[in-house]
């Protein structure tokens, strides 16, 4: 009689009703895991505190690591100062990543810094797990138990069934606001598409025969509408030491609704193979040989909004506004894509700076809940200008200690002198070398 291969039994099974729902009791929950919602997380949990980390992605790193944007933008400031604005989940990634070149910095107006999204993606992954942030992915909100502006619980749908995650305070670092929408709370869209882009990284590339920027955006003015293309300027950015670029060169639309935006994702990818065809054919020193290697998921720059205790403005972003409540700093410019064909680009002085308030990540009418990164409330101008990653990552950065103070308390009752103290690095640099918690030098480091 011969051998089963294996012993393995298998059993029959039927969906139980009522639907069966994994429970999860932590101190924060943070919805959304690209740069914002890893840096709450990370920071909540090096607090002592019990974190879930929650994305609709079926992975981890949003935005950052799958979307294929290539830079961090908005850490440091302007030259020739160059003062780095952004430090916490920054200072430990940098450091991990460059001695194997997976991330390289770059002067200009102001430093960005090229990064391996895979490498960056990877490296995320390991600090949730080493951090002890209990993970739960491809997971959509399907309810929030609300109180009067307290959140109790969110369930949320995922392909393996329902989780219902109880927390003592929440972070909305969704990109959407799609928490704050499904708690009731009030939002904002703009009155007109913010575009995003569909990036897309390319490689058998000659580096040493690209066009510069002006003659790339020059010929293409030229020529977008014999690709059929509908933005008309861009930029690739050259990886440095390898024969890799990301295309940023294209504007699909961000739509809030289901079909439509499955819809845009593919038109999107068409928009990149008609920027690949242009730039075989006019450029073909560089790009003669390429082909695409990945297809980033659509990028979503500015798309619905929380409404805040405060929002940010365009005046407040140019005068350079410092806020007692201060929590975030950057000196990107404004970037705003609110047409088709091109978007508005102004960069500021070597000495400015612009600040979020604690007000700005504050939903209105919130009692334990917080907002970071894209989602936050400025107008559309000064949103332009804090929605990258360094002011987003301080920005979860900064939710994670402003809850922690309150002990799943109001919000109301922070004191906000105890989180200036936390978030100092972020708002004011560095202490000096000798400085005592108080920020004050010690005599000793006067000798």
């Amino acid at each position: 009689m011969p051998h089963a291969l294996t012993e393995v039994k298998v059993h029959e099974v039927t969906k139980p009703q009522p639907d069966s729902v994994e429970e999860l009791s932590v101190d924060i929950c943070v919805v959304g895991a690209g740069i914002a919602g890893i840096s709450a997380a990370l920071t909540a949990a090096q607090l002592g505190r019990r974190v879930a980390l929650v994305d609709a992605l079926p992975v981890l790193g949003g935005q950052c690591a799958n979307s294929l944007i290539g830079l961090f933008c908005g850490i440091y400031g302007n030259g020739p100062a160059y003062e780095q604005l952004t430090h916490g989940i920054f200072d430990p990634m940098f450091r991990d990543l460059e001695p194997a070149g997976d991330i390289s910095h770059n002067y200009r107006h102001t430093i960005t810094v090229n990064y391996d999204e895979h490498a960056v993606g990877r490296w995320m992954e390991q600090q949730v797990v080493e951090a002890g942030v209990i993970p739960l992915t491809g997971a959509s909100i399907l309810s929030v138990e609300n109180d009067g502006g307290h959140l109790d619980s969110v369930t949320f749908a995922t392909r393996y069934g329902f989780a219902r995650i109880q927390a003592a305070s929440f972070i909305d670092a969704s990109g959407d606001a799609a928490l704050t929408w499904e708690a009731g709370l009030p939002c904002q869209v703009p009155e007109r598409t913010i575009w995003g882009s569909q990036q897309v990284r390319i490689e058998n590339l000659r580096p040493d025969q690209a066009p510069d920027a002006a003659d790339l955006t020059a010929r293409l003015q030229d020529r977008a509408e014999d690709f059929g293309l509908i933005r008309k300027d861009g930029l690739a950015f050259f990886f440095p030491g390898r024969d890799t670029a990301v295309l940023n060169m294209t504007h699909i639309e961000s739509p809030l609704s289901a079909v439509a935006a499955a819809e845009a994702q593919i038109r999107g990818k068409d928009q990149a193979d008609r920027v690949l065809d242009f730039l075989r054919e006019d450029f073909p020193e560089a790009f003669g040989d390429a082909k695409v290697r990945l297809y980033g998921l659509p990028g979503r720059r500015q798309t619905r909004w929380i409404l805040s205790e405060h929002q940010l403005t365009e005046h407040e972003v140019r005068a350079g506004t410092r806020f007692d409540d201060s929590i975030a700093r950057t000196s990107w410019p404004i970037e705003l894509h609110d047409q088709p064909r091109g978007y508005v680009w102004e960069q500021f002085d070597s000495d400015h700076v612009h600040h979020i308030p604690l007000r700005s990540i504050t939903p209105r009418g919130a009692v334990n809940l917080l907002a970071a990164g894209r989602c936050v409330d400025g107008d559309a101008a000064a949103l332009s200008s804090i929605r990258v990653m360094g002011p987003c990552a301080a920005m979860g950065e900064a939710a994670a200690h402003a809850l922690d103070l309150t002990h799943g308390g109001a919000l109301s009752d922070l004191n906000l002198n105890d989180l200036r103290q936390r978030v100092s690095k972020n708002i004011d640099g560095p202490a000096p070398v000798g400085a005592g918690s108080d920020g004050r030098v010690s005599d000793a480091a006067h000798h």
